[in-house]
């Protein structure tokens, strides 16, 4: 009887102990491959600039959430934060907002406090629709120029996966090669591509992800071919160096077309200027007749019209001016 308890209690003991040891086996194991995994995703994601994303987005809060959920649950919102996204200012709409509110706040009081008078109503107005689109504009530069800079080193990107491709290496390593040695925004924005199809969205996908950050020509040209070639079969690297010999013309004669337009754009920059050089200079030669233009309706009048007609007529020139290439 005491010989059959004495093997009952070792058989639990060794049971549970079994447990206890595979239990611990189990954890470590799943510690370990958790700790792969995350070191994997960190050698693919990690290694990013200040400026670029990596795959798995987390949701940036900004100074107004609710301004951003209702912004992002519409169609003309979802554009705006595309937009904003193309500039590669790390601001939310709700951000955006708010900064433009607080300089329309600045300038409307300002040119308030300029003013006086009976046009202080006008002057608040003005003052306060220059100053909101003040950040929407200082944004539309950021976007513009990095465009400007995505297209004129795209043709280097190209050259890139052409030679990868003729030295043997699959498509998407090239876009991987992009990714760490060409400079932003290029080297950015095909790294996220690579990392898309790595992470298993279909190959179409990952491009047209990528025509629709950044809404070039050149870079519709670029998908469309590798799409076309990928069902239809082809040398691609020769399509790939043909397209790079294209863009590189595009460029080139765009270039050609700022400096025959420079003389245009000389011009509208100085009819610009000139009547505001002559206002200043006639304040100190004879400030009595100028103050007339200040103080008197009919002369504040005349100013605003000035300044609508300058307008108009800046725009009129840059409209001539601007050449599709």
């Amino acid at each position: 009887m005491a010989l059959g308890v004495l093997v009952g209690l070792i058989f639990l003991v060794s049971t549970v102990a079994m447990f206890l040891l595979y239990a611990l086996i189990a954890r470590g194991a799943k510690e370990t491959l958790r700790e792969r995994v995350g070191d994997r995703l960190q050698e693919m994601t990690g290694a990013v600039e200040p400026d670029s994303d990596s795959l798995v987005k987390t949701a940036t809060a900004g100074p107004l959430p609710v301004v951003d959920r209702m912004v992002t649950g519409t169609e003309s919102g979802s554009a705006l934060g595309r937009w904003i996204e193309q500039s590669g200012v790390a601001v939310t709409p709700s951000g955006l907002l708010l900064a433009s509110a607080v300089t329309a706040g600045l300038v409307g009081g300002t040119a308030r406090v300029l003013a006086g008078g009976a046009w202080s109503t006008v002057a608040i107005v003005v003052g306060g629709l220059v100053g909101f689109a003040v950040p929407v504009m200082v944004v539309r530069q950021r976007r513009a120029t990095r465009l400007y800079r995505f297209e004129e080193h795209f043709p280097e990107a190209l050259d890139l996966i052409s030679r990868a491709v003729r030295a043997g290496h699959a498509f998407s390593a090239g876009l991987k090669m992009i990714g760490d040695e060409v400079d932003a925004p290029v080297g950015t924005e095909f790294r996220k591509t690579f990392e898309e199809q790595n992470f298993g969205l279909p190959l179409a996908d990952a491009l047209y992800h990528l025509a629709a950050r950044v809404p070039l020509l050149d870079v519709k040209f670029f998908v469309t071919a590798v799409l076309i070639q990928h069902d239809t079969g082809g040398n691609l690297a020769e399509i790939l160096d043909n397209l790079s010999g294209v863009v590189r013309e595009r460029f080139k004669i765009r270039r050609q077309v700022r400096v025959h337009t420079a003389h245009g754009r000389m011009t509208g920059y100085v009819l610009m200027a000139l009547p505001v050089v002559l206002l200043v200079a006639l304040s100190f030669i004879n400030p009595d007749h100028v103050g007339l233009l200040f103080g008197e309706r009919m002369g504040q009048a005349m100013l605003l019209g000035a300044v609508v007609m300058q307008a108009v007529g800046y725009v009129w020139i840059r409209q001539v001016v601007k050449i599709e290439v």
